[in-house]
């Protein structure tokens, strides 16, 4: 057998040959259920979405129809194209196998991690095959480009890179980009202009705090202006460094029916929740149904959408909350000579390091530091190293280490205003002889039908 991989000749047979050696299960599979997994978004020229996606088990065909569910909502689509890609070339089918790589259009719900099954597909829970960032930019539009058209095009980069995350404030109408490094702000920007004709700027990246609670506190949200009513009693439980956000039941079905305790663990996920110090997302904690209230005539959809977010707002109010920063690893490669200026700045930088290792008049630091002091670092390094040191950074997460030792300084920078975030009110709402008044959160417990 004889061809060429730069000429593409002989190629197509080389792997029917090498796949006839090559034993797999996904023969065995062909005729069970469709399994497929999402790895990659991406558009083509003319904007149409192509979701990348992995056969694991069975077989698609053009037409097929998924149902999607995330939160509340759900969305039928249908498998309007399948292309095999080649480079930029591709080629249709209207039927793929089991190991099979391949993208289709026509599913637009779907993001970087999910798993298609045939039948019902739930969106939520795929969020650890992304990545977490660690600094956050505001976007600067330099032309006349609209917002939302902004926006638009920012949430096309963002199905399609699980690095980057966007958020729009409404309090201060500001875009916020979250990334992983400097380095890809530049790239953005780039890509921005060249991709869609619009001129950004970023401003200097600041660090993604998150903030968590120190003991286990509950928490209690009304929700009941005229013809409305929801309860909701939460326990607040601290847990293990990176273990995110969890969600319990413990409510009894005689109190709540399981469909509204369904529907509260669903309003825990569906949107990130603030702290109080600093308005960074909370994380850490395990979040426990304990009790519940409804009213047969008067609960309506979005009522205990209001009274879970006043009850873990007013949990977080009650309890003592922790700042946390993110943490590099990171590995300096120097010669021997700089070694006691650059352990020097690792105590100065609050970093902490093993015992360098010396091979041939070079060095070898390895340790763990705070994003914030350690974010700049390269170029000083570069600078009093005059080129020969270099550093690596890679995100280490907010386990360990993590408490941030100067929390006060960070909060009195930040300036975070609780009372004015109306999106995240710990204030309860109760309603009396007609007529609905709210309640803070320091007094809401009073008021409270859960409370025995």
């Amino acid at each position: 057998m004889t061809g060429s991989a730069l000429k593409g000749i002989g190629i197509q047979n080389f792997l029917d040959v090498f796949s006839s050696l090559s034993k797999t299960e996904y023969e065995e599979k062909e005729d069970n259920y469709f399994i497929g997994k999402v790895y990659k978004i991406r558009h083509d020229e003319k904007g149409m979405r192509l979701t990348f996606i992995k056969a694991l088990s069975g077989k698609l065909r053009i037409k097929d129809e998924f149902t999607f569910i995330k939160g509340e909502a759900s969305s039928s689509e249908k498998v309007n194209e399948i292309r095999v890609y080649n480079g930029k070339k591709f080629e249709n089918k209207n039927e793929i196998l089991a190991g099979d790589v391949f993208a289709v259009v026509g599913l637009k719900s779907p993001i970087c991690g999910t798993v298609i099954v045939s039948g019902e597909t739930t969106i939520d829970g795929v969020s650890n095959f992304h990545l977490t960032a660690a600094l956050k930019s505001k976007v600067n539009i330099l032309d006349k480009t609209d917002v939302t058209i902004l926006m638009e095009k920012l949430h096309i980069l963002e199905s399609e890179d699980p690095m980057l995350s966007v958020a729009f404030i409404k309090e201060t109408e500001n875009i916020l980009i979250s990334v992983m490094g400097k380095i890809q702000l530049e790239i953005l920007e780039q890509v921005i202009k060249s991709r869609f004709g619009i001129s950004v700027s970023f401003e200097k990246p600041q660090v993604e705090y998150k903030e968590t609670i120190k003991s286990a506190v509950t928490g209690y949200g009304h929700f009941e202006p005229l013809r409305h009513y929801a309860e909701v009693k939460l326990t607040l439980e601290p847990t293990s460094r990176g273990s995110g956000l969890t969600y319990e039941s413990q409510c009894h079905v005689d109190n709540l029916i399981l469909n509204y305790q369904n529907t509260i663990e669903n309003h825990v996920f569906e949107k990130v929740h603030k702290g109080i110090l600093t308005g960074s997302p909370i994380t850490d904690i395990k979040v426990v149904l304990r009790d519940g209230r409804a009213h047969i005539k008067h609960t309506v959809g979005g009522d205990f959408r209001e009274a879970t977010y006043r009850a873990i707002r007013q949990g977080l109010e009650k309890a003592e909350s922790i700042l946390l920063e993110p943490f590099y690893s990171f590995e300096i490669y120097a010669e021997e000579t700089y070694m006691g200026r650059i352990m020097s700045d690792i105590q100065k930088l609050r970093g902490i390091c093993e015992a360098p290792v010396l091979n041939c008049g070079n060095i070898y630091i390895k340790g763990r530091g705070p994003v914030e002091s350690f974010m700049d670092y390269s170029v000083e390094l570069i600078s009093f190293t005059k080129g020969t040191g270099s550093i690596s950074l890679i995100y280490d997460g907010y386990d360990g280490y993590d408490v941030c030792e100067n929390a006060n300084d960070v909060i009195l920078r930040i300036g975070y205003d609780k009372e004015r975030d109306v999106e995240n009110t710990s204030t309860s709402v109760f309603c009396a002889k007609g007529t609905s008044f709210t309640v803070p959160w320091y007094e809401a417990e009073k008021y409270m039908h859960t409370i025995n």
